[in-house]
């Protein structure tokens, strides 16, 4: 969801102490294909192996506190979900704001990298079905108490999205935002959602989804924003009708039209 590029490995003498009774001592850090919006490192520790996402600015750090929110919200859900182990936010004199989430690390590739290179028409038929099989058990997840506002969730994020706008460096234009408040969708039945759900943020190992991770867009929300970010094309996934159908024969249905897909991904995205 992020426009900032900062991919900074992160260093142990970072790491806040508060942080090292709980990983115990460190062996090993190495560090996964990096998104925009934090740094993240696998950490090997003599307690085990776990996951330390860290962010810079008052943007992303908030960002990151919701993924922890979120997360503490779902562990009481079958979902297939990393455990929150500790969150931390301060203020660094020489950086601003940082926060650090301290979490389980779960087995597993992305979906994208499984799939990137897999041609074999079996093989990506089962694992985009389980892709949009879990989607599907996610929308049918009841939604913790908490996530929940009595403003829809479409209006919230036109506010946020003009907020961004206004605030910080995003893809979208003035002109952009005036045409979504104009034609916002029709009203449909709200439920749990990722609010980023692509095929970076799902993992599979063994031909089975094994993670849904990056929660900090988690809502009572419109599940076509969640269908319309898993199907957007990226190179050899989602550019064909087979992987389409693969997904809908998953989730059980097509819920999104053309025109919808377009509001969510090209437009509501973008500001993101």
């Amino acid at each position: 969801m992020s426009r900032i590029h900062n991919n900074d490995p992160i260093i142990r003498t970072e790491i806040p102490a508060e942080l090292h009774t709980t990983i115990g001592e460190i062996k090993e850090i190495t560090f996964p294909r990096q998104g925009h919006t934090s740094n993240v490192g696998i950490v090997n520790s003599h307690k085990g192996r776990f996951v330390l996402k860290r962010t810079r600015g008052e943007q992303y750090s908030e960002w990151l506190k919701k993924e922890a929110f979120v997360l503490e919200g779902l562990s009481r859900t079958n979902l297939v979900i990393p455990k929150m182990y500790q969150f931390i936010q301060h203020e660094d004199v020489e950086s601003g704001t940082q926060a650090w989430l301290f979490m389980q690390f779960l087995q597993g590739e992305t979906i994208r990298k499984a799939l990137t290179y897999e041609n074999n028409a079996t093989v990506r038929y089962n694992i985009i079905f389980n892709f949009g099989k879990t989607l599907r058990e996610l929308h049918s997840t009841q939604c913790p108490v908490e996530l929940k506002h009595e403003e829809t969730w479409i209006d919230s994020m036109l506010s946020q999205a003009e907020y961004n706008f206004k605030h910080y460096s995003v893809d979208g234009t003035q002109e952009t935002l005036y045409q979504l408040k104009q034609s916002k969708p029709r009203i449909v039945e709200q439920t749990l959602i990722h609010g980023d759900f692509t095929i970076d943020n799902v993992l599979v190992h063994h031909g089975k989804i094994s993670g849904v991770i990056d929660w900090s867009g988690g809502a009572y929300g419109d599940p076509r924003y969640d269908v319309a970010l898993a199907i957007r094309p990226k190179p050899n996934v989602f550019q064909s009708a087979n992987d389409h159908r693969a997904f809908f024969d998953g989730y059980g249905g097509n819920i999104i039209s053309n025109e919808e897909f377009e509001y969510f991904e090209k437009g509501l995205y973008a500001f993101f």
